[in-house]
Parts: structure tokens; C-alpha cells; sequence
């Protein structure tokens, strides 16, 4: 099983940027197909962007050239780069990592508000 640990959330105001981090131990990292998700308040979590194995990427039309997703093999770590935030991008963002036998797996979530 894969553990996953988020980074990198805080308050920013809008038009600013963040950059998330996920770490991820305890098995081979490559292998997975990862991912990021939101939950805003009174929401259901809906996908920001993933990223395959394969390096593949797709990202909702929401975030489209505003938000990259990109990921270390050797640092066993996936990114998440969000600029030009608006206060619409407030949630708990969270990791996300398929793999292909076992399924899904989480991580506990970090918070990102957008607020003047």
C-alpha cells in the first residue's frame, strides 16, 4: 500500500499562486496513476487534474491554463502548480493514486482558501 502526505496549502490572495505537494512511500511510486481532487463546502470532491504512469495528463475545464500537474518519479512526489487562483478554487485539495491492481488511495487532505 501507498501512503500519501499533502503539502503546501495556506491562504493566498486572488490572482496569486500555489504550489501543492504530495509525497508518497511505501511502495513503487511509477506505477500509479495520480491525482489531484477537491471538496469544496456543501460540494462533492471533483477531479482538478491527473497525471498516468505514462505521463499523460488531463485537468477539469475549470482549472485549464491556470493549474499544472506534473510529478518526480525519483522523489516520489506529484505536483500540483495553481496560479491566477480565484476564490472559487477554495477547498481541500487532495492526493489521489490509483493502482492497477489494488485501487484507489488517499491522502488526508490540505486546505487552500483564496481571499482577499
Amino acid at each position: 500500500q501507498v501512503q500519501l502526505v499533502e503539502s503546501g496549502g495556506g491562504l493566498v490572495q486572488p490572482g496569486g499562486s500555489l504550489r501543492l505537494s504530495c509525497a508518497a512511500s511505501g511502495s513503487i511510486f511509477s506505477i500509479y496513476d495520480m491525482g489531484w481532487y477537491r471538496q469544496a463546502p456543501g460540494k462533492q470532491r471533483e477531479l482538478v487534474a491527473r497525471i498516468t504512469r505514462f505521463l499523460s495528463s488531463n485537468y477539469a475545464d475549470s482549472v485549464k491554463g491556470r493549474f499544472t500537474i506534473s510529478r518526480d518519479n525519483a522523489k516520489s512526489t506529484v505536483y500540483l502548480q495553481m496560479n491566477s487562483l480565484k476564490p472559487e478554487d477554495t477547498a481541500v485539495y487532495y492526493c489521489n493514486a490509483v493502482h492497477p491492481v489494488s485501487g484507489d488511495y488517499w491522502g488526508q487532505g490540505t486546505q487552500v482558501t483564496v481571499s482577499s
